[in-house]
């Protein structure tokens, strides 16, 4: 399942819905106002918190967490030592590799590569793309796809960490 995302709407504040690849509405993104931290929500078309997206704080290296009813689900950084291209890890918490629908054990590891500014790249597991992020649908460049290839993966938790890589990559740009 494809889910259209378009660029540049996660700011403070914004709200934003992400159609599936029919045109319904599968999420709405709520950009919180008034926080010390970046934090996005994501949430299912009637309003209940999917997952949450925060800037972590007090951190040496760039990195965001995404939680899920308060408790920390993954957390998102730049791997120290990628030379050609841009690479991250996802850290999962010990029991969200498995209720995230993707079979993991305590303690896996989600890996992010590719071409992550330009919006082409992938998000796998022990080898196995979980999703595949990229702009080459779309005529117009303020749109990209979060394509989920596993059945049974947490949608929202993939868009999350493809929303999150992104934001740790234009922040390092910047």
């Amino acid at each position: 399942m494809k889910y259209l995302v378009r660029d540049r709407i996660f700011g403070i504040g914004d709200d934003y819905w992400i159609e599936d690849e029919n045109g319904h509405h599968a999420f709405l993104v709520d950009g919180k106002a008034m926080r010390l931290r970046d934090t996005l929500e994501i949430k299912d078309p009637a309003g209940r918190v999917l997952v949450t997206l925060r800037e972590k704080a007090l951190s040496v290296r760039d990195a965001m967490t995404v939680e899920r009813d308060g408790q920390t689900l993954a957390t998102v950084r730049k791997k120290r030592l990628s030379l050609l291209r841009n690479h991250y890890r996802v850290a999962l918490a010990d029991d969200a590799g498995a209720a995230a629908g993707l079979g993991a054990g305590p303690g896996a590891e989600l890996d992010v590569t590719g071409r992550v500014l330009d919006r082409e790249f992938t998000v796998e597991h022990d080898g196995e793309p979980l999703a595949r992020i990229s702009r080459k649908w779309f005529r117009t460049r303020d749109t990209y796809a979060v394509d989920v290839v596993r059945a049974g993966a947490d949608p929202a938790l993939l868009i999350a960490v493809a929303v999150c890589v992104i934001r740790i990559a234009e922040r390092e740009r910047e």
